[in-house]
């Protein structure tokens, strides 16, 4: 999954110019966390919410509420952004995002073209959308976690049997981490599982695999009028 499928836009951004003001205002009526600063059209900084709490709390400990304002109003976000921003391409997988993310500890940044130009921006949250989707979380059903063994057919076993219960498959998961050498662990989520049937399929998928748990949220309804 590219970035450029999930990446927000148009972006909000300010100007180099532009107040301190103007950028916490725009942060606000937006809710969100990071503004890319451009200057003649090009990305030349960010700016965030970090940096402008940074800043009011050097700059205004001993002021008063009018000179506060006054201040606020008065400084220029090219005095408090951080230059030379980290991008990321827009070919970029989600995946990849997300590791430049927790890498430099950031909750966001722009995304750019080929030729440089900013085409938009990803966050955390566009990342958690991505996770919601790949998930079908939204839908509900019933997700099992497994530990299986790591070898060609572990997972067909387990999907061949929630098949003859009639389950629709919506995803599945699968990681190395937390799993015992020789071990992964398989995360997978189904539809249409007759709940009157469960127990008795919790006992058949036990005897071919170690369960780590079972999370039953039942389907959206979706009446058709």
């Amino acid at each position: 999954m590219l970035v450029k499928h999930w990446m927000s836009k148009p972006v909000i951004t300010v100007d180099v110019n532009d107040s301190m003001k103007k950028a916490a205002k725009l942060l606000k009526q937006h809710n969100i966390k990071m503004l890319p600063v451009m200057e003649k059209g090009k990305l030349v900084g960010i700016v965030t919410d970090r940096d402008l709490k940074r800043s009011s709390a050097s700059d205004v400990t001993s002021l008063e509420i009018h000179e506060i304002q006054y201040l606020i109003s008065t400084i220029k976000v090219k005095e408090i952004m951080t230059k030379g921003p980290i991008t990321v391409p827009y070919d970029y997988t989600v995946e990849e995002t997300a590791q430049v993310l927790l890498k430099h500890k950031i909750s966001g940044v722009p995304v750019i073209d080929h030729e440089e130009e900013m085409v938009g921006a990803v966050t955390q949250t566009d990342l958690l959308r991505v996770i919601i989707s790949l998930t079908g979380v939204d839908r509900r059903g019933i997700q099992f976690g497994f530990e299986v063994e790591d070898r060609p057919g572990s997972i067909k076993v387990l999907t061949d049997t929630l098949r003859e219960y009639g389950g629709r498959m919506a995803s599945i998961l699968t990681s190395y981490d937390l799993a015992p050498e020789g071990f992964r662990r398989v995360y997978i989520r189904m539809y249409s599982i007759d709940r009157f049937k469960l127990n008795r399929l919790k006992d058949e998928l036990g005897e071919k695999a170690k369960m780590l748990y079972m999370v039953d949220r039942r389907e959206i309804r979706r009446d058709i009028y």
